[in-house]
């Protein structure tokens, strides 16, 4: 490339970055009206069973995340650095560098959010995506995206296709993008890290943990946290709480029945809990070349029963299939539901694989350990296989630090107000303990999920008039 070229180039590039400053606070402006929000809201609530104030939620995070970038926001992504070289003229810049032409999968349960905040942090360094969201739910980023053309976006810098995932592993292994960014099952997400031969960024799912500490406060609090960690949205979030461990202390504050009667508040005529949608791997029909079934109640009251075989199981609420409804029979639709199972129990090879299975739906395990058994908690933590958020319920520094020195999950949250849900725009969110993990939201996950490392060492001279030429080496 020659110099003329090379600043043309730039200068394109800086136009590009204003113009995504520009977009953002155009869209940001947009969201933020009560009309809009509201529009959204109500446009999510009827592809995706949350209730108003977790669909609105959703709107207000997005609507958040444009704001932050907005004016010179964007154009910062792309900061670069630059160190002196050996000699005069001799210098080492690195550049966070576009893959090009990317390609991203975002799954039902946040039909807003995760797809626009992942599409804009591609656009933002660079990029060409190719968007595809659950076709369930596709029509909300449809409009988000026609509301972004009227903000300025040109129509040709993305696609955005509608289709079931066998057409879009097809497209995939045909189009060879250089890089994916996939949201969803941890099945997938390795079935697709094998064919696309490593070129990706995963956000899959995780079975997520908390673990209350020995010092006992704030227990309606706490229980209020616990319930919508574990229920909100149906349990159909990445982060939802998914096994509760809770300290001896606990067992006489009063706390699981406070989360039993914080549950029973969860009705369908507001959605606080509503149909699962979810679909894991099983033996139906091809999806990405693995196979899929629905999580019907049938599928979640068998996965109970089965816990309940382990010694010491119960059911400590819920455990019965919602009444009343016209649900179709292809979902589920089940009450909150915990069931406790022993901690030695859990570590037991056969018992922990079905203890640690993650539903995706209105279903947790509790477990109660000792102040002698928080290496046998460490340990559960330690064998899961996804590690994406995390929280320990304690203010008690030193437990924290023990906790938290041993444990990789990649969100965690730590405090007597940790949560593993309601992730905001203004931190991290995505795993950690694997090199393929793709976060959303900052900055830092922006240039880390849609941009490489590019170093361009200039070495512009002069040489020196005493140089000679040197014997051979």
């Amino acid at each position: 490339m020659d110099f003329t070229t090379h600043l043309k180039l730039q200068r394109a590039l800086m136009c590009r970055y204003l113009m995504y400053g520009d977009i953002s606070a155009k869209a940001a402006h947009m969201l933020g009206q009560p009309a809009v929000l509201d529009f959204f809201a109500k446009l999510i609530q009827r592809v995706s069973p949350k209730s108003y104030q977790q669909a609105l939620a959703e709107v207000q995070v997005s609507q958040k995340f444009l704001e932050n970038f907005c004016g010179d926001q964007v154009r910062f992504l792309a900061r670069s650095f630059a160190v002196p070289g050996n000699h005069l003229g001799q210098r080492s810049n690195g550049y966070r560098w576009p893959y090009g032409p990317v390609a991203i999968i975002t799954p039902f349960n946040f039909p807003l959010e995760i797809p626009l905040l992942q599409l804009m942090g591609a656009l933002y360094m660079g990029n060409k995506p190719v968007l595809k969201v659950d076709s369930k739910v596709s029509i909300v980023m449809e409009q988000m995206i026609r509301l972004l053309h009227d903000c300025g976006l040109p129509a040709e810098d993305m696609d955005f296709i509608n289709s079931d995932g066998a057409v879009m592993n097809k497209l995939l292994l045909e189009a060879n993008p250089k890089m994916t960014l996939f949201t969803g099952s941890s099945r997938v997400a390795e079935k697709l890290a094998a064919d696309l031969k490593g070129r990706v960024k995963l956000e899959d799912a995780g079975f997520d943990w908390k673990i209350l500490g020995p010092d006992v406060q704030e227990v309606d609090y706490v229980a209020w946290v616990c319930d919508q960690d574990a229920y909100a949205c149906s349990g159909q979030k990445c982060s939802a709480q998914s096994v509760l461990f809770m300290h001896k202390n606990w067992s006489s504050s009063g706390l699981l029945e406070k989360m039993k009667k914080l549950s029973e508040r969860r009705k369908l005529e507001d959605l606080t809990i509503g149909p699962v949608l979810t679909v894991s791997q099983g033996r139906s029909q091809p999806f990405f070349g693995g196979q899929l079934t629905p999580v019907t109640t049938e599928a979640m009251i068998e996965h109970m029963n089965n816990l309940l075989k382990i010694r010491g199981s119960k059911v400590l609420f819920g455990g019965e299939p919602l009444a009343n409804h016209s649900i179709p029979k292809i979902y589920g639709a089940m009450k909150p539901t915990a069931v406790f199972v022993p901690l030695e129990e859990i570590l037991k090879s056969g018992n922990f694989e079905l203890v640690t299975k993650e539903i995706f739906g209105p279903f947790q395990v509790v477990t109660e350990y000792s102040e002698d058994q928080l290496e046998l908690v460490l340990e559960a933590c330690e064998r899961m296989n996804a590690h994406l958020t995390a929280a320990v319920v304690s203010n008690d520094p030193l437990f924290l630090q023990d906790v938290l020195g041993r444990s990789v999950n990649g969100t965690t949250y730590a405090g007597i107000r940790a949560r593993t849900t309601g992730a905001p725009q203004n931190h991290w969110f995505g795993p950690a303990g694997d090199p393929r993990g793709a976060g959303i939201g900052t900055p830092e996950a922006i240039k880390l999920v849609w941009s490489c490392h590019r170093e361009v060492i200039y070495d512009v001279g002069p040489v020196p008039e005493s140089w000679a030429l040197p014997s051979a080496t």
